[in-house]
């Protein structure tokens, strides 16, 4: 049989059979002995025995596999952002909208709190964001919630975004069973103070919801110029119109990205934002050997 691994505890796997089933299994020890921990998201086949014993026979090939949290096939990366308080890290939505790119996620932009929201964040949110899938959206009031089922349905997906946007509201409106503290630690109907750090999985209109809010604080890694030109959909059939290969569309002349700046198809934001980020890889590769 085939599952997807939903939550993992003490070397035993839930496991979310193709029909809706849920059977726990532990993995053969072979695992062990070449180095492979199973993640929850893993595609897996398990077989039975007659004693009623099921075991992870095989590991699937995973597409993508976060470290933080540890989980694997995310298909959604949902980045929540705050429509008035907190004021949105928009900074912290472009790195983990690189993220999302280099481990082939498809990302969607929620700005949460539209019941409350500042018109100029709504505005600057539509105009740098543009070129991605966002969703406007209020759990307090439920505007927005049904797209975002939509969009949830039949996905595996994972929540992330600066602390207090919403992120637990969100899921609240999503999962009520769950009880989830804004602005706390999760806390589970029945089970007490929800303070578990392994990923555990829900499913969910055909997929499934990472059970915590995710991620806020995210690193840069070093990424080739190629990498970064993909991550930014604004970038799409000009980069090669620069002078020089290898642009980095920050101080080199005849910039093609730098026209579209000085046209108004790029905002002074996004790009603002983007030097940054070269700024803060520049900084990891000098200090590599450090």
């Amino acid at each position: 049989m085939q599952g997807r691994i939903i939550k993992g505890i003490g070397g035993f796997y839930t496991v979310l059979l193709e029909g809706g089933d849920t059977i726990t299994c532990k993995a053969r020890g072979r695992f062990r002995n070449e180095g492979v921990t199973p993640m929850v998201g893993d595609l897996v086949e398990i077989s039975l025995h007659e004693t009623g014993f099921a075991a992870m026979d095989d590991i699937l090939p995973r597409k993508n596999a976060l470290l933080r949290p540890p989980v694997s096939n995310i298909d959604l990366l949902v980045i929540v952002l705050s429509a008035s308080i907190p004021k949105p890290d928009f900074l912290l939505a472009d790195k983990l909208l690189i993220q999302a790119q280099t481990l082939h996620i498809e990302p969607l932009l929620v700005l949460n709190k539209m019941d409350t929201a500042k018109p100029e964040i709504a505005e600057e949110f539509s105009r740098d964001y543009a070129a991605f899938h966002t969703l406007l959206a209020s759990s307090a009031n439920g505007y927005g919630i049904d797209a975002l089922k939509e969009a949830l349905t039949n996905r595996v997906s994972c929540f992330a975004g600066q602390s207090a946007v919403g992120k637990s509201s969100l899921l609240n409106a999503l999962f009520p069973e769950l009880s989830l503290e804004t602005g706390g630690l999760a806390k589970k109907t029945d089970r007490g103070k929800h303070t578990t750090r392994q990923a555990e999985l829900w499913p969910y209109l055909g997929g499934a919801v990472l059970d915590t809010p995710g991620f806020s604080l995210f690193e840069m890694s070093e990424l080739d110029q190629d990498a970064m030109n993909a991550s930014y959909p604004e970038f799409t059939g000009v980069t090669s119109e620069c002078r020089f290969a290898g642009c980095r569309h920050i101080a080199e002349p005849d910039c093609a990205v730098k026209a579209l700046l000085k046209n108004g198809k790029l905002s002074q934001g996004r790009y603002a934002r983007y030097c940054e980020i070269q700024t803060e890889i520049d900084e990891k590769r000098k200090h590599r050997y450090d």
